[in-house]
Formats: structure tokens, C-alpha cells, sequence
């Protein structure tokens, strides 16, 4: 078989039958293949998996999932200590948050783009929909039966969380706000919506070793893979997409190719692809030593070529040094 991936085909609802089955194999091979326990250490779904309540698990994971942008070594240290604060129970704790509850928690609190104001929305909309919903998953459920498809449902997920009657008081308390579209992005737009979809394969799929699987409303064949810079440049080295852009549309290429490979659970890939990228296994510049050993190299339509020029190089180097070295003869 040769190395290099059969041709997507020209549509982009899916791999072709030819690529799904050169792909499948390989793919469950790397995963089977992947330590998700050793890698959950590396990733914000190390947060939710302190807790054990269901409740507990959606509303640590939506609030890790948020803040999880920029380097991991910042972000960590921001999500433990609010949750430390908030108590043995991230649930009752936004049930009964109030804004001077939110002002004592938040004052003085930035990360990058968002202050204690845009922290606190999130925080205080997870209360109220714990209070009127009864939990986050009812509130996203509401959305998806009102609006018919994810990214409709996200919208009104994250619409509905920042309608606060209190938003004025919170402001004289706190400040404006300032990345609150970021941390909440209302109206959702063309954007891959990351975070959003990595909190909803957390709620959705499983469970296993990474993921919760605790909202049982929501089919895991709808979930849209959370698209990022490693899983972005993975896909397209699989052939899973073409596109190079980070939106919604490319998210949603990607995943239609994965539904060729597993149509119930489409997106149960990505934490062993995203986190081939983040180790540095599979790097933004090829490296031909791991593309050498890369298990997915015979569907790598980057690595072959890769690994090839690199021989060329050696076999050159080689024969060069050879021509004009002095012939030493023996005493």
C-alpha cells in the first residue's frame, strides 16, 4: 500500500469510502495506541475530574473551558485558585452567588483579555440557570430544540447565560467589562467556537478516561470537533480538510471527515490528535525524525515527503564527503 492518502473527494461533506477506510485503521490504531489518563495533567479537564456531582462536573468544566486560552501555565493557576475559592461544591456556589458575592471573588481578578466583570457574568448566568433550569445541560437543550442545530444552540446558550437583571449593579461593583464576547461570545459568529465545543465533547461523549458523557440529552454524533491550531494542521496533513482557516465551517469539514470514520461518535478523536500536537510530537515545522516514527505516517500526506527529502539529504552528504578523501594506505 502506499504511503501517501487517497484523494479527498470534491465535496465537503466527508471523506470519501477509499480515504474512511485507508484512515480508520490507523487512526483507532493511535488511539488505542494513546495515554489519555497520563495526558489529562496537560489539559483543563483536569478540573471537572476533581469533582464527582454532575452538577459540580458542568459548571468547573464551563468555567475552565473559558478561561482555557492563551499558555496553559497561566490559565492553570487562574482556574484552581477560583475554584479553591468557590468551595468543596462549584455548583451550590454559583446557586447562591449574589454580586457582592461576585465582587469579593473577582475584584482585582485579570487574565488576558477578561477582567473580574466578565468572569463574574459567567459565573452568575451559571447560577440562574442552575435556579431556573435546574442545570447547564437543560439550558443548552432548550437552545438546540429551539434552534435545530449546534451552532444555533451555542448561541442561545451563551446569550442566555449573559442576560443578567443584575448587570448594571455588577458593573458598580466591578467595572465594564472588557472580554466578555471572548469569554462568552454573544452572537456566536463564524469563529470555530473552541472552547465552547471542547466543554460540549467534555459534557457529551463517554464516558471514559477524558470525557464526563453526563449530559445524556445531547447525541454525541452532533458534537463539532474543537477546532485549534494543532488539530487544525493535523487535519489538513490527514487530509481531513483543506481549508487553513480556524471557523466554523472548517471545524465543521473536519468533522463531517471524521463522521466517514465513526458516524455515532465523530469527535472521540480529538484529544489524542490535539495533544500529538501539543507534546511536540507533530510540530507546526516538520521535524523528519518525527515524521519518521509518527504512527500515522502512512495516512500523512505531509510526512512521507518530509521523511524522503531528508534520506535525499543524508545519501547526498554522504557521497560528498566521500569524493576527494585522501587515500591513507596501511604500513
Amino acid at each position: 500500500m502506499t504511503s501517501r492518502s487517497p484523494k479527498r473527494t470534491a465535496q465537503s461533506s466527508g471523506l470519501s469510502t477509499r480515504a474512511a477506510e485507508h484512515l480508520r485503521p490507523r487512526l483507532d490504531a493511535f488511539l488505542a495506541s494513546t495515554d489519555s489518563r497520563a495526558r489529562i495533567a496537560f489539559d483543563p479537564v483536569e478540573f471537572p475530574h476533581r469533582y464527582s456531582d454532575p452538577r459540580d462536573i458542568e459548571v468547573s468544566a464551563l468555567l475552565a473551558a473559558s478561561l482555557a486560552y492563551g499558555r496553559a501555565d497561566l490559565f492553570r493557576p487562574k482556574v484552581d485558585a477560583l475554584l479553591k475559592r468557590m468551595g468543596p461544591s462549584p455548583a451550590a456556589f454559583v446557586r447562591a452567588l449574589d454580586v457582592p458575592g461576585a465582587a469579593a471573588l473577582l475584584s482585582g481578578f485579570v487574565y488576558r483579555f477578561n477582567v473580574g466583570t466578565d468572569v463574574a457574568v459567567l459565573l452568575l448566568g451559571m447560577g440562574r440557570a442552575l435556579r431556573e433550569h435546574g442545570s447547564l445541560e437543560a439550558l443548552f437543550v432548550r437552545g438546540l430544540e429551539a434552534r435545530g442545530t449546534l451552532h444555533g444552540a451555542l448561541d442561545a446558550f451563551t446569550t442566555a447565560l449573559r442576560q443578567l437583571p443584575e448587570m448594571d449593579a455588577l458593573r458598580a461593583a466591578l467595572g465594564p467589562e472588557r472580554g466578555l464576547h471572548h469569554l462568552l461570545p454573544s452572537p456566536l459568529g463564524p469563529g470555530a467556537a473552541k472552547r465552547l465545543n471542547l466543554f460540549l465533547r467534555w459534557m457529551v461523549r463517554g464516558p471514559d478516561a477524558v470525557d464526563f458523557g453526563i449530559w445524556k440529552r445531547v447525541p454525541p454524533a452532533t458534537l463539532v470537533i474543537p477546532l485549534d491550531t494543532h488539530i487544525g494542521r493535523i487535519s489538513q496533513h490527514l487530509g481531513l480538510t483543506k481549508r487553513k482557516d480556524l471557523t466554523w465551517r472548517t471545524a465543521e469539514e473536519v468533522t463531517a471527515s471524521l463522521r466517514a470514520l465513526d458516524a455515532a461518535d465523530p469527535v472521540r478523536y480529538d484529544f489524542a490528535l490535539c495533544h500529538y500536537g501539543m507534546s511536540g510530537a507533530c510540530p507546526a515545522q516538520p521535524v523528519p525524525e518525527n515524521c519518521a516514527r509518527c504512527p500515522l505516517l502512512a495516512a500523512c500526506g505531509v510526512g512521507p515527503r518530509v521523511v524522503a527529502m531528508a534520506t535525499r539529504r543524508v545519501r547526498k552528504t554522504t557521497r560528498t564527503e566521500g569524493v576527494g578523501a585522501p587515500n591513507i594506505r596501511r604500513r
